[in-house]
């Protein structure tokens, strides 16, 4: 049988998810203490754009964790040092521009971490960088950031020692530059618009693409240690998808979509779940046979797969306005969060 649904390399790099969630919340809560903090006009507006970039990156960084399906706790070295940096720039021990300059360095730090669990991601599996996707978007937006801060501190630390305004030159440089970054930064989540949430179809969308890259990298290997693997993901991926639609979806559906469509969904999940239990029940060494009934699952959930992108989403297209499909998003989100706490722990 399946000895263990957890993988250790998965569960590090969920470790490192709950780390960027932790210092992007610290980002913020910095953000608006140098706002309250900030002697300048010009700069302090410029931060307040910025706060609300990142609260909308923060969502991003709650769907991601999501999709990837493992929740997990921040590291204990996160636990140590966010209280220490919190206590710095509450404090008067430092200038603006210093605590500004500590920002600039924190942004630094939550890019190259994003850039890592990418780099993790692609020796792990292809699922895991299709659940991470959007964070392109948050650590490229990071980056901007990073030159913007740059451009403050040029202001800022200029006015503190002389009390006059630094040359433009390299300001308006990069400004310039932040232009450019702004014209091509663009995500389906939340980037760059008035949305609260993607819409259900897309987060939906974006659990199939990873169940179906799943099923391909269990088709590409014999090694009984990464079907192991595999399955353990796309067990857990599967029952949480699914407990989410029929709390969350489904009941929501069903008066437009229909009584008998509605509950062939809810047939073919608990067929589904049932064919999960048998799988976990076999040993992975019996590689082939292990496979041809993964494969079984594969073209069932194929099929439901289907059901739901051709005709489910268009009847949500063609009864819920834009509002109501984000808002669904939203509690669909938050219902697999906690399905997923529940099976953490």
């Amino acid at each position: 049988m399946v000895t263990t649904l957890d993988d250790t390399k998965r569960l590090a790099i969920g470790e490192r998810l709950a780390d960027l969630k932790a210092f992007q919340e610290l980002i913020i809560s910095d953000e608006q203490k140098l706002i309250d903090a900030c002697p300048d006009e010009d700069v302090r507006k410029r931060l307040q754009n910025m706060l609300e970039d990142d609260q909308k990156n923060l969502g991003i960084i709650e769907t991601v964790i999501v999709q990837y399906g493992i929740q997990s706790e921040p590291s204990a070295a996160t636990k140590i040092f966010i209280p220490q940096f919190e206590q710095m720039m509450s404090g008067d021990e430092f200038t603006f521009y210093q605590k500004l300059m500590h920002h600039e360095l924190m942004k630094h730090g939550q890019a190259m971490s994003g850039i890592m669990i990418h780099k993790a991601a692609q020796v792990v599996g292809a699922d895991i960088e299709v659940a991470i996707g959007p964070l392109n978007t948050v650590n490229f937006e990071g980056r901007a950031h990073q030159e913007q801060l740059k451009g403050m501190l040029e202001q800022v630390g200029v006015r503190e020692m002389t009390g006059k305004d630094a040359d433009q030159g390299l300001w308006g440089r990069v400004q310039d530059a932040i232009a450019a970054f702004s014209g091509v930064v663009g995500s389906v989540t939340t980037q760059n618009t008035d949305k609260q949430d993607m819409n259900i179809q897309t987060l939906i969308r974006l659990d199939h693409n990873k169940t179906n890259t799943i099923f391909t990298e269990i088709g590409a290997t014999k090694d009984p240690q990464k079907l192991q693997e595999y399955f353990g993901q796309l067990y857990k991926d599967l029952l949480v998808h699914a407990q989410a639609e029929e709390e969350v979806v489904y009941p929501r559906v069903r008066p437009f979509y229909g009584d008998d469509n509605t509950q062939e969904l809810y047939d073919e999940q608990a067929q589904m779940k049932q064919m999960l239990d048998q799988i976990k029940a076999m040993d992975p060494a019996n590689a082939d046979e292990f496979r041809s009934k993964v494969k079984d699952l594969m073209d069932m959930v194929g099929d439901h797969i289907r059901q739901e992108e051709f005709t489910m989403f268009t009847a949500i297209d063609n009864n819920c306005s834009d509002e109501q499909k984000e808002q669904m998003a939203t509690e669909f989100k938050a219902a697999k969060s906690k399905i997923q706490q529940e099976m953490t722990a």
